[in-house]
Order: structure tokens, then sequence, then C-alpha cells
């Protein structure tokens, strides 16, 4: 299990394996296996429930009561260790090697899709206005992302990357977030600090005297 799970009583973490290991387990057969009572089982599944970590189904054999099983959620599984980042990796690495074309491609598509998302909230309003709501870019109501104003010299802040361990290894990740930046707000965005180079954020600095033209392309590699 993951960090996650620290917060956990050991009977719910017990609980929590017992149901991984078996794909569903009802309230007898689990407190079969812990040797407790099953009202006790009851009211730590209670607990996991409203927690989110597990999830009730009835399964109706026909004859009596439905019986009761229990299941994790999807976020139950997550307190399970994944290795999505290795995936991404090696996706990335193998369009590579299906040409720089491919993987251009697939760096396009992914820009084109976070501005036909975001365009429609800033039609209209000011860059600063834009800029305040693009505190929310990776993660709505995102207490790690800043607006910074020196001398009316704007950078947009971020201090969690929900993808740091792909970028971190593959930082050309992080070029679509310049190139979607650079289109939301009409001109350059070039990032001065990275959390590659151990600088503990990543800084789009905002430069209000570059705008772009149409001829601007739409994937802007950064440079390494």
């Amino acid at each position: 299990m993951s960090i996650l799970v620290n917060h956990l009583s050991e009977p719910r973490r017990r609980i929590i394996g017992l149901i991984k290991n078996k794909g569903s387990s009802t309230i007898s057969e689990l407190a079969g296996s812990m040797d407790m009572s099953g009202e006790a089982v009851r009211q730590h599944l209670v607990q996991l429930e409203k927690e989110g970590w597990v999830t009730r189904f009835s399964e109706n054999n026909g004859v009596g009561r439905p019986l009761w099983q229990y299941r994790l959620t999807t976020a139950g599984e997550h307190l399970f260790n994944k290795n999505y980042d290795q995936l991404t990796i090696e996706v990335f690495d193998t369009l590579t090697l299906l040409g720089e074309d491919v993987l251009k491609n697939l760096l396009s598509a992914m820009i084109e899709e976070r501005i036909r998302q975001w365009e429609p909230k800033l039609t209209g309003l000011s860059i600063i206005e834009r800029l305040d709501i693009l505190k929310d870019f990776y993660n709505k109501d995102d207490s790690f992302m800043e607006l910074e104003n020196k001398d009316n010299s704007y950078s947009l802040i971020e201090r969690n990357c929900p993808f740091h361990n792909v970028a971190i290894k593959r930082p050309i990740l992080c070029s679509v977030s310049v190139s979607v930046l650079t289109h939301l707000l009409g001109c350059s965005v070039k990032r001065e600090k990275r959390l590659q180079n151990g600088d503990g954020c990543c800084a789009f600095r905002v430069l209000l005297n570059e705008p772009i033209t149409e001829n601007t392309s739409r994937i802007i590699i950064e440079d390494e």
C-alpha cells in the first residue's frame, strides 16, 4: 500500500488489504479472516465507506435478503502503488522512436484540446482577469499556484506540478503548458524557473510586450 493509508487504523488497513486480495468481501468473510465480530467489522466499513475508500453492492440469489458485498472504490484502488508515471514515459519514448513528427502531433493535439477547454472561460476578459483564472490551470482551487506581480511584470508560479515525476524525466511535456498559456494570453510566455533545475517551482513569466501573431506556432518547444 502507499503512504496514503498511514492515517488509517491497523484494522482498517487489514480490511482494505483483504478486500483488495479477494476483489470483494462480505462482513462475515472479513470478520472470519480478522477474528473480529461482525459488528466491529461493520463499524469499520461504515467509516471506510464514508471516507470514500470502499463501496457496497448487493447480490440477490433469489433466496432471503440480499447479500451485501464490499469492494474498493477508484480512490481505494489508488491506496495501492501504481506505476502510471513509468507507463507514460514509455509511451513518450515509443512515440519518439516512431519519429519526431509523431510526438509533435501528440503534443499539438494536447495543446489544441487544452486551448479548446479554456478559451470560453477567458473570452472578453482583460489579461489580468485571465491570469487570475489561470491559477486553476493545473488543478481547481490550486493553493500551490499563485500570480506574482513585480513592477507590472506578471508570472504564474506553480509549486505542485501534477505531472512532476514524468516532467522531471521528459521535460518536453512542459512545452504543452508554455504553448497553451502563450495562446490563451496572446503573448509570449517563458518558463524562467523549472522544477527540473531544482528551483522548487515552475515560474511562467508573461511577456506582455511580446504579443503573438497569426504566424506564431501553436506548439512552442522549450529550449533544453
